[in-house]
């Protein structure tokens, strides 16, 4: 029993959160995409847009030390719910991505301030750098409130234009090596929703407009380097050439071959070959490679296999090899009660729920690391196609992730207020 939080009177508008997507992408975006690349003006804009949304609103915004945002509306009790996703994106990527769990969260927070005060804080977080697009360090800002960001591990990252990552978070009030004082954020937070779009196909094959996730995929990324001898592409003999370009070629194949294994996904998502003109064979070559997978030990594996491949045609290529880790993350399991409350909502709107598992990395991934109860509501996605200006949901199944989001949040609201508690809990590895 949800009890009168559910009163109709209070519900969320969906068709309000929908208008303010479609205002955020006329603002934000191109006939290209979605431009909020984290770090960026256009990123800027949006936030700023997001703060305009909220002047209305009974809520105290704030910016903590990792840049992400909070806007917090007071309960009786000063423990936490958070709701919220993120508003970057990647470069040419969709209108949907992130910002739906943003502007469905807002909906929600702007039914629940029109009512009584609620029995918990509810707070709203827009996440810094969730896609890690400009840099390749994914769940920036989330690690760091989680407690799990080494500033050291990404202080010497780039970006294409050979920007430092300090610098560009400078550039936006962020100091470095303060972020990782962004934890305390969470330390009151006793339960975190997050709504998404799928980004992949399997909703829609099931003919289901909204999913709960019980588990998000473990993921490694790297950048490998292979070293070459750049010469002359007419006059340099293919006997002795020491091509970087082939050798990455050949890490590509192992790469996916290895995926295919161990029935995970992996993709080499950028090549960059040095001097990269076409009268040269390549002095190196850059390439980055993500591996995920929902067990730990097969995503070892993967690793392992791709590694010891990698030595092999280093040396039949005579290319030497080297890795550098970007990022890890561990598979993670969602709060049980709270998966099942996310189904009963899925249901009491939609009438079927279907439970499915995350192949995309998401900042409510951080949280549960966190230990805080953690669960994550997905909305089908047309043809399973994100990162791209094409990503698109269709308008009834946005309304009913919305209406769900606003059932859950007032079923977590209601458990917490009458006097059972919420408790925290570690989280859960993902296991197949």
């Amino acid at each position: 029993m949800v009890g009168d939080l559910v009163g109709e009177q209070m519900r969320a508008d969906p068709g309000r959160a929908l208008a303010g997507l479609e205002g955020l992408r006329e603002l934000t975006g191109t006939e290209a995409g979605a431009q909020r690349v984290a770090w960026t003006p256009t990123w800027a804009r949006a936030r700023v847009w997001l703060r305009e949304q909220l002047v209305a609103l009974p809520v105290e915004v704030q910016i903590d030390e990792a840049g992400n945002l909070w806007a917090e509306l007071a309960g009786a009790d000063p423990r936490a719910l958070v709701i919220g996703s993120h508003l970057d994106s990647v470069p040419d990527g969709g209108w949907l991505d992130g910002s739906l769990g943003v502007l469905g969260a807002l909906e929600v927070l702007r039914a629940l301030s029109a009512g009584p005060r609620p029995p918990l804080t509810v707070r709203l977080v827009d996440w810094a750098d969730e896609e890690g697009a400009r840099f390749g360090r994914s769940l920036l800002g989330s690690s760091a409130a989680a407690g799990l960001l080494d500033p050291a591990e990404v202080r010497d990252l780039h970006d294409a234009a050979g920007v430092a990552l300090p610098d560009a978070l400078r550039e936006h009030g962020v100091e470095l090596e303060a972020m990782p004082r962004a934890a305390r954020r969470l330390r009151d937070v006793v339960s975190y929703v997050e709504l998404h779009i799928e980004q992949g196909p399997v909703l829609e094959a099931a003919s289901l407009p909204l999913g709960v996730v019980d588990v998000v995929v473990g993921a490694r990324r790297h950048r490998v380097r292979f070293e070459g001898r750049s010469s002359h592409a007419g006059s340099t003999p293919m006997p002795a050439r020491r091509d970087p370009v082939v050798a990455a070629a050949r890490l590509a194949l192992a790469v996916r071959a290895g995926a295919v294994t161990e029935a995970g996904v992996a993709t080499v998502g950028a090549i960059h070959a040095e001097p990269g003109i076409p009268t040269a064979v390549a002095g190196s070559v850059e390439l980055f490679v993500d591996q995920r997978h929902r067990d730990a030990d097969a995503l070892a594996r993967m690793l392992e296999a791709a590694q010891a491949e990698s030595q092999t045609i280093a040396a039949e290529e005579g290319t030497p090899v080297h890795w550098s880790r970007l990022q890890e993350v561990a598979p993670v399991g969602f709060d049980k009660r709270l998966v099942g409350a996310a189904e009963r909502s899925v249901r009491a709107v939609t009438g079927d729920c279907l439970v499915l598992p995350s192949g995309a990395l998401h900042d409510a991934a951080m949280v549960a690391r966190a230990g805080v109860p953690a669960v994550m509501l997905f909305v089908q996605s047309i043809d399973g196609i994100s990162h791209n200006r094409v990503e698109d949901s269709h308008a009834e199944h946005l309304a009913d992730g919305v209406l769900a989001l606003d059932r859950l949040v007032r079923e977590v609201l209601s458990e917490g207020g009458g006097g059972r508690g919420l408790s925290r809990g570690a989280p859960t590895a993902g296991v197949d």
